[in-house]
Parts: C-alpha cells; sequence; structure tokens
C-alpha cells in the first residue's frame, strides 16, 4: 500500500537512486501509456516549486505519451533489475512490455505508475525542449549522441507516493 509524503520528506539519496538503481519514466492513461527505464534525471528546485527533469530521446516511444499528456511518473523499484532490463531494451511498439516486466499497473492522477513500485514521483509536465549541439561549453558529453540529443521534460512534483 502506498502512503503519500511531501517531496522535501524523501530519505533517498536521488543522486544514487537514479544513477544506481534507475527508474522507469512512464506517460499515458487506459487508452495507451508507455514506461522507459532511464539512468539520467535531476531532483529539485525550479520556479519555485518541488521539481523533477527527465531525459527522454526524440525517438523513445515514451516520448509519444508525453507529448500527449500533462502528467509522467518516475518510479523506482529498488534492486529489481529484471524491469529494466526489459523496459529499457524493448519497444512498447513491439511488445506488452507490462505484461513482459510482471508489472501492474495504476491509473491515476492523469497518469500511470506501477504497483510494484517503492517509490513514485508524479509530475505535471511544466517544459519540453530539446538539448542542442550548438550550446554545449564542454564537447565531452557529444559522444554520448549521434545527434539524437535527448529532450528535458521538466516537471512539478504534484505527489509522492512511498512504500
Amino acid at each position: 500500500m502506498f502512503k503519500e509524503i511531501s517531496a522535501k520528506d524523501v530519505k533517498d539519496n536521488l543522486i544514487k537512486a537514479i544513477a544506481d538503481e534507475w527508474m522507469l519514466i512512464s506517460a499515458g492513461d487506459e487508452n495507451g501509456y508507455n514506461m522507459m527505464t532511464a539512468s539520467w534525471g535531476f531532483a529539485g528546485e525550479m520556479w519555485g516549486n518541488d521539481s523533477v527533469i527527465a531525459m527522454v530521446r526524440p525517438q523513445r516511444y515514451t516520448m509519444e505519451f508525453i507529448d500527449k499528456n500533462d502528467y509522467f511518473t518516475l518510479s523506482f523499484y529498488g534492486d529489481n533489475k529484471e524491469i529494466h532490463k526489459i523496459c529499457g531494451s524493448k519497444s512498447g511498439r513491439d511488445v506488452d512490455k507490462t505484461a513482459l516486466a510482471g508489472l501492474t499497473p495504476v491509473f491515476s492522477d492523469g497518469t500511470v505508475y506501477f504497483e510494484e513500485a517503492r517509490l513514485i514521483f508524479i509530475c505535471k509536465k511544466q517544459y519540453v525542449g530539446k538539448l542542442e549541439q550548438q550550446n554545449f561549453t564542454d564537447n565531452e558529453p557529444l559522444h554520448w549522441y549521434n545527434d539524437d540529443f535527448h529532450n528535458i521534460i521538466i516537471g512539478k512534483i504534484e505527489k509522492v507516493l512511498v512504500k
């Protein structure tokens, strides 16, 4: 059972959780949704709100659902890397990732998250923009790209759920 807490009461080291545990970025509703594994992102204060920044490449199926919807979620699953192997290597265009990963969708607050998560951020989309090569002041990060620069999605944290 989930309990709602304030974003400021999250006990996790989010740098460690995102980098080492990874997360699912999910968007959509009962009519269609997708999720993807991510290990890049940020949490902090933006425009007077507790906020997150998610990074999604434009060709990812999940980006279509982020574009169409006002809300998205970031969710964490502890050390269960099987979920991330499936959601990070398969496309929801081709397979039912929910069934393959053994996930149970929950549709609430204008979006989707999964019952198996231990920590969920429900976020209202506030900004979507694209990284652009000419704006890099250090060329070192460019080795991560082949002209498929991430979209930056800034979301206001509306609700945090923990088990």
